[in-house]
């Protein structure tokens, strides 16, 4: 009797190990236990510790309940400016009450995964280029409000939705890079010409204080030319006198007409010619050597004058010769030291 019941003790501890073993349950911290008995939903999530179900008839399904970071998978979209574009994402998401994550949806992660993408595709296609570029933050919230919507039915709270990267065409990106240049350019060539207008307010100041005092300017350009003296270099300084151009600038404002400028013709070389007598120099009798010793009584015997002589030029007639007499001898010859020329009378 004692040993059945002794028999009996032992099987009965074996069971409750046995039992005990099959039962006990370790919840982590960071876990939640849903038990579901013969299939269906029993009590509230179990917490953390130690806890014991019904062996074969209980089955307990843990859920983490930490934050999961989530990669979205690049998504290429055309935004509304039509500019196609390949943007990614990441999303931080907790369960927030476990039973509903385990009886609302299958897979709660890969729903969370799929909806992630279609919110993101959506968002491409209603925001411009300029906004995923610049306006990341509206972005972000607004995606955020896509996504947390139905996860909230699944027991699922959206705590952050962050655009990672923008690829964008490598025509796009050296537009941007254009104009980006174009816009600095631009920003540059304004600040340059304000600080030329600054200086010339300042330089014009000055011009009126020098103007005041004319040695002032002198004093000015010896300053100069000792600091340009000052460096090693080659170059050579020659000061111009202000009143030199100041007199310039006078003469300019009062032009003189000048005579018109003819154009210039290549230079002919004529040949030399003997220069003309005037009539007053032909007025002069010519002296001749055979003709010095005639008179006035012998003008009629010429004709038995000595061969080859000529008629006088008369003193006031018009330099054209006299007629020679008829005969056989009365051609005249030629004088050597006559400035007119060999004279023929006629046959």
């Amino acid at each position: 009797m004692v040993e059945a019941l002794v028999t009996a003790g032992v099987a009965l501890i074996v069971a409750l190990v046995v039992y005990s073993l099959a039962a006990a349950r370790v919840v982590k911290q960071f876990e939640r236990g849903v038990v579901f008995r013969l299939g269906r939903l029993h009590g509230e999530a179990r917490g953390p510790g130690f806890t014991m179900v019904v062996p074969v008839v209980d089955r307990m399904r843990k859920v983490n309940m930490q934050v999961v970071t989530m990669p979205v998978p690049a998504q290429e979209g055309i935004t509304r400016d039509n500019v196609t574009v390949r943007v990614d994402a990441v999303v931080y998401f907790r369960v927030v009450d476990a039973p509903e994550a385990i009886i609302a949806v299958e897979d709660y992660r890969f729903a969370v995964s799929q909806m992630a993408q279609t919110s993101l595709r959506s968002i491409i296609g209603k925001s411009d280029l300029d906004d995923l570029l610049s306006n990341r933050e509206k972005l972000n919230q607004g995606l955020e409000l896509m996504i947390d919507s139905p996860a909230m039915g699944w027991g699922v709270q959206i705590d952050r939705v962050e655009i990672k990267d923008v690829s964008l065409p490598e025509t796009m990106k050296r537009s941007m890079a254009r104009q980006a240049e174009a816009d600095r350019e631009r920003r540059a060539r304004v600040i340059n010409a304000d600080a030329e207008l600054q200086a010339s307010k300042k330089l014009a100041q000055a011009a009126g204080e020098m103007s005041k005092e004319p040695a002032a300017l002198q004093l000015r350009l010896l300053q100069t030319v000792v600091a340009v003296a000052a460096e090693k270099n080659s170059t050579l300084v020659l000061p111009f006198p202000v009143e030199l151009l100041r007199f310039l600038e006078r003469a300019q404002q009062t032009p003189v007409a000048a005579p018109e400028a003819r154009p210039a013709q290549p230079a002919v070389r004529e040949p030399e010619r003997t220069p003309p007598i005037e009539p007053a120099e032909r007025s002069t009798p010519i002296e001749r050597p055979e003709l010095t010793e005639l008179t006035e009584g012998d003008e009629g015997n010429r004709g038995s004058g000595p061969p080859g002589g000529a008629g006088a030029v008369p003193p006031d007639g018009a330099g054209s010769p006299a007629p020679a007499p008829d005969g056989p001898d009365s051609a005249a010859r030629p004088v050597a030291d006559d400035p007119i020329g060999p004279e023929q009378a006629p046959g």
